[in-house]
């Protein structure tokens, strides 16, 4: 018989919260949702209450995974509305996703635990204002690069809605789980990968809202076997939204790379991109512009077609590094829809050395200790 949303509830009659009430009664429980034996659900809380109920958490994820038919459980800690305000479970069949209820115009200030992941010695995210600027490309590039200066790289796929970088790096099939219960990432080009495209057929549709983004994001960074790393790369989600936010406020990042085109509407939203990540106290380790310019392939005539200098120019006037310019060509496109990332299939190239120069800054920052501050109390307006 195959699992159904009663099952689960059952199962989680047995967690019981401080109060006494059982977790299920307690409508602190969002949609149950199941896919394939993939079980997935958050627990709302205030924010206070993260390591109050953390034991709560690991409770029911255990529980879950012990039953029949379940292959693999997501379960998350989340403030997305006020403990207590989500109607409790009822039986029936699985509901399907819901509109994502917006916040209160002035949450509480929280303060975040901040565990970094054992062997992981700095977490960088890669981010962008706005979709289309390039930036799960130069995340893919960017960890080559890294990799390439000799150190152990990962990177993790935080773009749910619309996973990259299985083709980037031309990868596929599903990352099996170890004795400890964790995932074991994918690796190619000498760097571990892991994203949700892993885990889910190519074409689905990831309707989830808030609470199931950050559910899935939290157990992909800390319930994966990535061993010892010197960078793990997040390649983020466009915008400034839960990912960032989660982000910031479960792990310990080192810093942002912030991407963009040189023309202006690109570059508000960069500037966005900038302020969020001050506001969470992550320090900015630079802008870098992608699509600088077109160098014509039979007349050698630069075009710039977005503008140039603008990241540049951005970047000066935010007081923030400029990492560098990345330019639009037809090898980078190619080589990236083929699943061979240029860094990796040629190196020497102009191109590869382009991004091993903005992969050499982002390290000496690293390196140098100027990135690092210490755990910060996020404080949400």
């Amino acid at each position: 018989m195959p699992l159904n949303r009663d099952d689960i509830l059952r199962a989680l009659e047995t967690v019981k919260l401080p109060d006494g009430k059982s977790l299920p009664a307690s409508g602190r429980l969002t949609d149950v949702v199941i896919n394939d034996g993939k079980v997935i659900f958050a627990i709302t809380i205030d924010p206070s209450e993260v390591n109050t109920l953390e034991g709560v958490r690991s409770s029911a994820e255990q529980i879950v995974k012990r039953l029949p038919g379940v292959t693999g459980v997501l379960v998350g800690l989340t403030a997305d509305r006020a403990a207590g305000s989500a109607p409790a479970p009822t039986s029936g069949r699985t509901p399907g996703p819901t509109p994502m209820r917006s916040g209160p115009k002035n949450p509480p200030a929280a303060t975040s635990n901040l565990t970094g992941i054992p062997g992981v010695k700095h977490i960088i995210a890669v981010a962008s204002g706005k979709g289309g600027v390039g930036k799960s490309t130069t995340s893919c590039n960017l960890a080559l690069g890294l990799a390439a200066l000799g150190l152990k790289i990962g990177i993790l796929d935080a773009d749910i809605y619309g996973p990259s970088q299985p083709k980037l790096f031309g990868l596929r099939g599903k990352p099996f789980v170890t004795s400890e219960r964790k995932m074991q990432p994918l690796e190619r080009y000498g760097v571990k990968v892991m994203s949700i495209g892993f885990l889910v057929d190519e074409e689905t549709a990831m309707i989830w809202r808030g609470p199931m983004v950050m559910s899935a994001l939290t157990q992909m960074l800390r319930e994966v076997a990535w061993g010892d790393l010197d960078v793990l790369v997040v390649d983020m989600p466009p915008g400034t939204g839960d990912a960032q936010l989660t982000m910031a406020q479960q792990t310990p990042l080192a810093g942002a790379v912030i991407v963009s085109t040189p023309q202006d509407l690109a570059l508000l939203d960069a500037r966005r991109g900038v302020a969020m990540f001050r506001k969470v106290n992550v320090p900015v380790l630079g802008v870098i512009e992608n699509m600088a310019n077109f160098c014509c392939p039979n007349c050698g005539h630069v075009s710039p077609i977005f503008g140039h200098g603008g990241a540049r120019a951005e970047a000066e006037k935010t007081g923030v590094p400029f990492l560098g310019e990345i330019p639009l060509h037809m090898e980078i496109r190619e080589t990236s829809d083929e699943g061979r990332p240029v860094v990796a299939t040629t190196p020497d190239g102009p191109h590869s050395q382009a991004y091993l120069a903005i992969a050499r800054k982002v390290w000496a920052a690293l390196d140098s200790g100027a990135a690092s501050k210490p755990a910060p109390r996020i404080v949400i307006e």
